[in-house]
């Protein structure tokens, strides 16, 4: 043990050097937001405590980003990933019991097609889906923008995993009992799955999160204009508000890092889940 303290020593300390490097864009996006737009490139070269500390604090960006109407787009994505986890997360859950727990014909087929969903990337299916949308009239709908996210594989993929992991005997002795698959999912597997459900939520929560390219397809009304979107059109033709872009930018990305750390161990324990038996 005492031989393998150095090791561990250096390691640490080179873990820790690594944190720092990746905190570092994080602190100085922080600092900007508290500072003016000339205080933020002047104090960029070179490298000081300033990056990271502004000398003189302010909060004008905040306001300008809540006078350019952020707060509306904010409550956009909150709104449309909040939908997006409740009912996408019943989706997935249902799905992903039926292909774990339910013998049926072509079970296998059915998971196989669900795996291929999410190898596919979106931004592949993004722009023939979004004229689909505009031909059923769902353009410029919160409908619109909702839906895409509620059919996530990777989020049926985990939670199958999951459910595989879950002995069969319970299962077995709740249908001995008389109990349907309605209610052995409801009163046993649920129960169960809190863990893989908050890692589905949160895959579900981030792939909502994040959109951009779908938004921009399917939405031409900037009143409902997520975040993402309202931040790339901060930027003008000539000239930006770049303190303004920057306090967008954190708070877009803060929200996101709060929900992470603090449901990180139950989304460890998700992903690690599935790896489970067959």
């Amino acid at each position: 043990m005492n031989k393998n303290r150095p090791i561990r020593a250096i390691l640490t300390i080179v873990a820790i050097i690594v944190s720092l490097l990746f905190l570092l864009p994080i602190l100085w996006l922080l600092a900007s937001t508290f500072r003016s737009q000339n205080e933020t490139f002047a104090s960029s070269d070179p490298i000081n405590w300033s990056v990271l500390w502004p000398q003189h604090w302010t909060l004008g960006n905040i306001e300008s980003a809540i006078n350019n109407g952020f707060l509306r787009n904010l409550g956009n994505s909150i709104l449309v990933a909040a939908v997006t986890v409740i009912v996408g997360l019943a989706i997935s859950a249902m799905s992903a019991f039926a292909l774990a727990v339910i013998p049926f014909r072509g079970r296998s087929a059915t998971f196989a097609i669900i795996v291929l969903s999410f190898l596919v990337p979106f931004e592949a299916i993004a722009i023939p889906l979004s004229q689909s949308f505009s031909q059923w009239g769902l353009s410029n709908t919160m409908l619109a923008l909702i839906l895409p996210g509620l059919g996530n594989g990777l989020a049926v993929f985990t939670l199958r995993q999951f459910f595989l992991g879950v002995p069969t005997s319970l299962s077995e002795a709740a249908n001995l009992d008389g109990a349907g698959w309605a209610r052995i999912f409801w009163s046993v597997y649920l129960p169960l799955s809190r863990p893989a459900l908050i890692g589905a939520g949160l895959i579900l929560f981030l792939f909502q999160w994040q959109a951009y390219l779908w938004p921009v397809l399917v939405v031409s009304n900037q009143q409902l204009d997520l975040a993402p979107v309202a931040i790339a059109k901060s930027f003008g033709a000539f000239t930006s508000n770049y303190g303004q872009v920057f306090a967008e930018t954190a708070v877009l990305a803060i929200i996101p890092a709060i929900v992470l750390l603090a449901l990180q161990r139950y989304f460890v324990t998700s992903v690690s889940s599935t790896g489970s038996k067959e």
